[in-house]
């Protein structure tokens, strides 16, 4: 486990997730562990109530699997192959009417943040990849006006020794993100 340094106290749903690339690719998720993680999806906070993420769920063993995982950026085909399921995560920024829904993106990622912290909870690992290909995962949604964002590798953690390097080492390192300080801006008077 890679337990975050905060500066202030989190709930160790948020400092303990993390997003591994060693699974095990022995493991299965049961249908009712994917539909509990879409299902914490589906209640994520949503503009207007419009709900604009839609989920493409993968399981390893399936030629869709297999064709999403073609996608991915080779370097991401090293270990996400191990991973129970891939599942694609895309908005329809668009509304039926023809406008735009700039915030069609931002509600997909709440709800895939969701997710990866029920997943969290229920002792799954989730990966969030934005290494892929979006024209070929594009066309194997085959759904108009959807946009795909991340792809999620997700299933149960492995050992880190079954990685390559650069990604054993990148398994073991510690967590590290800026501090808070960095991340505020100032409004302009």
């Amino acid at each position: 486990m890679k337990t975050a340094t905060t500066t202030a106290p989190l709930h160790p749903l948020l400092t303990e997730r993390w997003s591994p690339r060693a699974f095990d690719n022995g493991h299965q998720l049961t249908p009712e562990q994917l539909t509990t993680l879409l299902e914490a999806a589906r209640w994520a906070p949503s503009a207007s109530n419009t709900q604009p993420w839609r989920f493409a769920v993968t399981e390893r063993g399936t030629e869709a699997h297999a064709r999403v995982l073609e996608a991915l950026a080779p370097g991401n085909q090293t270990w996400a192959h191990a991973a129970s399921a891939l599942i694609i995560a895309a908005a329809q920024t668009t509304a039926p009417d023809g406008t735009g829904r700039p915030w069609a993106i931002y509600d997909t990622g709440q709800a895939v943040a969701h997710l990866s912290v029920q997943a969290q909870h229920d002792g799954i690992a989730v990966h969030q990849l934005g290494g892929f290909d979006a024209a070929r995962i594009t066309a194997l949604l085959d759904q108009p006006g959807l946009t795909p964002l991340v792809v999620l590798a997700v299933g149960r953690r492995d050992e880190f020794g079954v990685l390559a390097e650069p990604f054993a080492a990148r398994e073991t390192a510690p967590r590290d993100r800026l501090p808070v300080t960095d991340l505020l801006v100032t409004v302009a008077a």
